[in-house]
C-alpha cells in the first residue's frame, strides 16, 4: 500500500474520531438534555445533513478545481470555526445553528478524501477505498466509546474533546496532505465532459445507485437517532450505547480476514456484494424489533456491521471507476451527497414514525425499505458497457 494511502488512513481516522464524539449523542442531547421531542431532534439532524449535502457537492467541485489539499484545508478550517462556536454555545437555539454549520464544513472534507484515495492508488481497486472505510470505522469504534464515558461524567466535555480531535486533524492536514494536491481542472472541461453522451451513462448509473444509498442511510441513521433514545428508555447507559459503536468498529476490522476469500471471489460480481450487504442490514433491523436488552442490540449491530462491510466500500470504488477524467471529485461528491440525504431524511422520518406509531412499527418499515433498496443495485448498470464498471 502506498505511503500516501497510509497518510490518508491516519487523517481519516483522526477526523472520524472527532466526528464520532458528537454525532451518536446528538439525539440524546437534544431529547434528554435540551428537553425537545424526537421529531424536533430529527429536524435538527436533518438540517445538519442538508448542510452536509451542499458541503459534499462543494467539496467535490473544489477538488476538481483546486486539488485535494486545498479542499480539505478549507473544510478543516471551517470545521474548527464551527466546533469552537458549538463548544462555547450549545444551548437552544444556538445548537441548531452551529450543528448545521458543522454539517456543511464536514461535508466538504469527505469527497476529497475518497477522490484522493482513488487517485493515490488507482490499481488498488477496492483496496484503497476499503482502507479508508476501515480507518473511518476504527474511528467510529473509538470515538463513541470515549464519548460515552466522557458524557457519563460530564456531557460538556464531549464538545471540548471533539474540538481537540479537529485541532489534531488540522495539523495532520497542514504537515502531510500538501503532497496530495492534484492540480486544477477547469470548469469548462468538466462541463464539456458532462454533456458528452459517453459521460451521461455513468452519471445516470450512479444516480440510480444513489437511490439505494439514500434508502440505506435513511435506515442506518436510526442507530444514532431513534434507536439511541430507545436504548435509554430501556435503561441502557450511555456507556453501553457507545459500546455498540465500539463493537461496530471492532467487527469491521476483525471480519476482514474472514470475508476476504468471498470478496476476492466476488471481485467482479459487484451486485453480489451490494445485495448481500443490504439483505444483512435488513435482517439487523428485524432483530431490533425484538430487542429489549444490550445483548439483543449487540446481535443486531453485529449483523448490521456484516452488511456494511460488503456494501459500503463498493460505492466509492464504483464512483471512481465510472468518473470521467477530471470529474473524480464531482462523482465522489454525488455519492457522499446521497449518503448525506439519507442521513438528513432518516432522523426526521424515524422521529415522526416513533412519535406516531412506536419503535416496533418503525423497525418493520426499515426492514422493508432495505429490501426495496436492493432493486436499484440490480438495475443501475443497464445503460453501461462492461468496461465502464
Amino acid at each position: 500500500m502506498p505511503k500516501q494511502v497510509w497518510l490518508l488512513i491516519m487523517g481519516t481516522f483522526v477526523n472520524t474520531v472527532g466526528n464520532s464524539f458528537l454525532w451518536p449523542l446528538n439525539s440524546i442531547y437534544i431529547h434528554d438534555y435540551l428537553g425537545k421531542t424526537l421529531t424536533m431532534a430529527g429536524f435538527v439532524l436533518m438540517l445538519n445533513s442538508l448542510a452536509g449535502v451542499f458541503g459534499n457537492i462543494l467539496g467535490g467541485i473544489l477538488f476538481d478545481k483546486l486539488g485535494g489539499y486545498k479542499t480539505i484545508l478549507i473544510g478543516v478550517i471551517l470545521n474548527l470555526i464551527s466546533i469552537s462556536l458549538l463548544t462555547m454555545w450549545h444551548e437552544w437555539p444556538q445548537y441548531i445553528i452551529f450543528l448545521t454549520m458543522l454539517g456543511f464544513s464536514g461535508g466538504i472534507v469527505f469527497p476529497a478524501l475518497y477522490a484522493i484515495a482513488g487517485s493515490a492508488w488507482p490499481e488498488g481497486g477496492r483496496k484503497s477505498f476499503n482502507a479508508i472505510f476501515l480507518a473511518n470505522n476504527v474511528g467510529v469504534a473509538i470515538g463513541p466509546a470515549l464519548a460515552g464515558v466522557i458524557a457519563d461524567i460530564q456531557f460538556e466535555w464531549v464538545f471540548m474533546s471533539n474540538l481537540i480531535a479537529y485541532i489534531v486533524f488540522f495539523f495532520i492536514v497542514i504537515f502531510t496532505f500538501k503532497r496530495f494536491d492534484s492540480g486544477k481542472v477547469t470548469r469548462k472541461k468538466v462541463m464539456s465532459e458532462t454533456n458528452d453522451k459517453k459521460a451521461k451513462a455513468p452519471l445516470i448509473a450512479l444516480s440510480i445507485l444513489s437511490i439505494s444509498l439514500v434508502l440505506c442511510w435513511l435506515s442506518y441513521s436510526q442507530w444514532s437517532a431513534t434507536i439511541s433514545s430507545y436504548t435509554q428508555s430501556l435503561g441502557m447507559s450511555l456507556s453501553q450505547y457507545s459500546l455498540l459503536w465500539t463493537l461496530n468498529g471492532f467487527m469491521i476490522v476483525a471480519v476482514q480476514p474472514i470475508i476476504k476469500p468471498l470478496v476476492t471471489r466476488w471481485e467482479k460480481k459487484i451486485k453480489h456484494q451490494l445485495v448481500l450487504g443490504l439483505a444483512l442490514m435488513s435482517v439487523s433491523f428485524f432483530v431490533v424489533y425484538f430487542a429489549g436488552d444490550f445483548k439483543m442490540f449487540a446481535a443486531a449491530m453485529v449483523i448490521l456491521t456484516l452488511g456494511e462491510v460488503f456494501f459500503s466500500p463498493v460505492i466509492p470504488m464504483l464512483a471512481n471507476k465510472m468518473a470521467p477524467s477530471g470529474q473524480e471529485g464531482f462523482y465522489q461528491g454525488l455519492v457522499n451527497s446521497a449518503t448525506t440525504v439519507g442521513r438528513m431524511i432518516g432522523p426526521l422520518f424515524g422521529g415522526l414514525m416513533v412519535d406516531l406509531y412506536g419503535m416496533q412499527v418503525l423497525m418493520l418499515i426499515l426492514t422493508v425499505i432495505l429490501i426495496v433498496a436492493i432493486i436499484p443495485c440490480l438495475l443501475y448498470d443497464r445503460g453501461l458497457k462492461n468496461e465502464e464498471i
